[in-house]
């Protein structure tokens, strides 16, 4: 039985879309503010990486105002919204688990039951939406925690058998069990080494 669509602009599923519009521009400023975190701390590969998942957090919020704008039947001047946000701060590694933990909240737990709700009032097609974000942001989880055990292991730059390490920079390649201090090829540090870590492409 196909249950009777809900009015948009009555719906849960319009103030979902904005808490998650919010809560992706958050994001994505957040991931900016560790990216600079952790230049300061001399990764700059782990920096491009957090640039990547800031670009993913802000096309997010992109897709969901875009759901807003194209589902509303009139202007919507104005949508409240009683939510919590999270503003926590401290070094490189408790922003990269407070974030990891963001990210395991929205993607096994907020953006399914968006997705939930939406199917409930009607909206499939929102209902996919919030399943593709979800996914991605299991994915960044995933990322994070890489990162977080090799800091913690202090195995960013070194494995237990020869691997492959190359320089972001310049391309400089070498197998050995440690990575570089200073590329041979170009002087970069070695925060400017590709970590061996599963980023899912």
């Amino acid at each position: 039985m196909v249950k009777e669509k809900i009015n948009f602009e009555d719906s849960q599923t319009i103030v979902n879309l904005a808490k998650t519009f919010a809560g992706e521009c958050q994001d994505g400023a957040r991931y900016q503010f560790i990216a600079t975190l952790a230049e300061t701390e001399g990764y700059a590969y782990i920096q491009q990486l957090l640039k990547k998942l800031a670009k993913n957090e802000m096309a997010h919020a992109q897709m969901v105002y875009k759901a807003i704008v194209a589902h509303s039947t009139r202007q919507v001047h104005n949508i409240s919204l009683d939510a919590g946000y999270p503003f926590v701060w401290g070094n490189l590694l408790q922003n990269l688990e407070h974030s990891m933990s963001v990210e395991d909240s929205e993607g096994r737990g907020i953006y399914p039951g968006y997705a939930t709700v939406a199917r409930d009032e009607g909206y499939a097609d929102i209902g996919d939406l919030f399943d593709m974000i979800s996914q991605v942001e299991v994915c960044h989880n995933k990322l994070l925690k890489q990162i977080i055990d090799k800091m913690k292991k202090k195995t960013l730059y070194k494995c237990a058998t020869p691997r492959k390490w190359k320089c972001d920079t310049c391309g400089y390649e070498a197998t050995q069990k440690c990575a570089w201090k200073e590329c041979p090829l170009c002087g970069k540090g070695q925060g400017y080494v590709q970590i061996p870590i599963d980023t899912g492409e």
